[in-house]
């Protein structure tokens, strides 16, 4: 599961190629094609911090690919790792998630080069301000401008000193905590954010294997129950997707992380092997599972749904023909090569793809913005309205039936929408009808002959249109 330096270009490159294929299924003229395709701006930078007593110089970037709708949007990775080519890739990821999930944001991404284990809490503070200060400079942040969000090796603490030292400079912005999302609860954040990703997962796999005529196609009774499914990488997302896919009825035999992975046919109790990992440091020698000592191993074992939920280029051509899933959910950015697809899709193997798939969390950040710019918790205005008007129905029920309900019914009956039921009934309503408007786009044009093609198409289309309505092209 390691990031090689060249992955980044490998990962743009596929990118690209994923979109140029696309764009052959429509009907837009090659200059706006190619403004949809290119990255508007790369901001690269470097930055000194103090550390240990010396000076030492990081290396910032901050890509915008496409402002048709502003702010843009897009995650900080923090990461040795980090280089363009990756960033631009993600960058460009982000405006098609966003486009396909209409989510009114074009795609932005961000990322330092450093290890944050190779630093103190202090250190990795003064880096994140310094880093937010360099993208005030160039009016590259704000809640109007471009909003960045948590990605690999960052989270909400990190997000909290970005919000801190944007309202320093920007005092007077009464929205200044809309410049970034992910925030923690009690500093703007929303209810609902820290799951939003690995939830979306669950929503859009079930969605998709809900559809017995697609799940014939690949060999599959519809639905979750029973399925036997393998989840690579146990951080936000992957922990998250195990998770509710657990709780959906299906059966997480496999879970895979750095140090290797774990198997029980039987299935794994996905929050008891969290622990474990929390108090050993690692998720090997869980009672009851067998041990892989490659993690990578894992991935080719017999399951019905493989999530890949680590970082890119992890199913590759190389281990493509070993695989046995007949769904590959993607949970991370770009885990699936181009040629590695190629061969999937020969095996009949269906592939739910990234820009659709691992939407989620970008859709609840756009939640979260909403609530920073309306300054309004969600639920405050309705929920003890609706509460007291369905129980006044329900005491009318009981007065004309002369039966009286259980309070356990009654209480579930007049249960007024909470700010998570809002954030979590948004995002089941946004995966459904994105994966069957994509859908749609696979079954109406039979040329198109995969789902990743059919989510470019939706949005290239979408963008497409939001170009020409600017006025930018005749």
């Amino acid at each position: 599961m390691s990031n090689q330096p060249d992955n980044g270009s490998l990962f743009y490159n596929d990118v690209l190629a994923n979109f140029d294929k696309a764009a052959a299924f429509t009907k837009f003229e090659p200059g706006i094609l190619k403004q949809i395709k290119v990255c508007n701006s790369v901001y690269t930078f470097n930055f000194p911090v103090e550390i240990d007593g010396k000076v030492q110089v990081f290396s910032g970037i901050r890509v915008q690919h496409s402002q048709h709708k502003t702010p843009t949007k897009g995650g900080i990775r923090y990461s040795e790792f980090v280089d363009e080519d990756e960033v631009k890739a993600l960058a460009t990821l982000m405006t098609f998630k966003c486009a396909v999930v209409d989510v009114p944001f074009g795609g932005a991404k961000g990322g330092i080069k450093v290890n944050p284990a190779t630093v103190t809490e202090k250190q990795l503070e003064r880096m994140t301000r310094r880093y937010t200060t360099e993208l005030i400079k160039k009016n590259m942040i704000g809640p109007s401008v471009d909003v960045p969000a948590p990605d690999y090796g960052s989270g909400p603490r990190e997000m909290a000193w970005i919000a801190d030292t944007y309202a320093t400079f920007k005092f007077d912005d009464l929205n200044s905590l809309g410049c970034v999302t992910g925030k923690p609860l009690g500093q703007g954040g929303i209810q609902g954010r820290t799951e939003a990703t690995g939830l979306g997962v669950y929503f859009g796999t079930r969605e998709a294997m809900s559809n017995a005529e697609d799940m014939k196609e690949i060999g599959l009774t519809p639905g979750l129950e029973g399925k036997r499914v393998i989840v690579q990488g146990l951080g936000n997302v992957g922990f998250y997707a195990a998770k509710f896919f657990s709780e959906g009825g299906a059966l997480v035999i496999g879970l895979a992380e750095r140090e290797g992975g774990i198997y029980n046919a039987k299935g794994l109790d996905v929050e008891a092997v969290f622990a474990h990992r929390k108090s050993s440091g690692s998720i090997l020698n869980f009672p009851g599972a067998t041990n892989f000592a490659n993690s990578m191993a894992l991935l080719e074992e017999e399951c019905d749904v493989l999530i890949p939920a680590a970082l890119e280029n992890q199913i590759t051509k190389e281990n493509a023909p070993r695989i046995k899933a007949k769904i590959i959910a993607e949970g991370a950015n770009g885990p699936v090569t181009k040629e590695a697809e190629e061969i999937l899709n020969k095996k009949n193997c269906m592939v739910i793809p990234d820009m659709y798939l691992n939407a989620g969390g970008v859709t609840v950040s756009y939640f979260e913005w909403l609530k920073n710019l309306s300054h309004v918790r969600f639920g405050r205005m309705e929920k003890r309205f609706q509460e007291m008007s369905i129980k006044q129905l329900v005491d009318a029920v009981e007065r004309n039936t002369g039966k009286p309900l259980s309070e356990k019914d009654k209480k579930m009956l007049t249960h007024g929408g909470d700010e998570i039921d809002y954030v979590r009934s948004g995002l089941e309503e946004s995966m459904i009808y994105a994966y069957n408007e994509i859908r749609n786009i696979k079954k109406q044009d039979k040329r198109i002959q995969d789902l990743r093609t059919a989510a470019f198409v939706s949005g290239i289309n979408k963008l497409g249109v939001s170009y020409q309505s600017l006025g930018i092209f005749p």
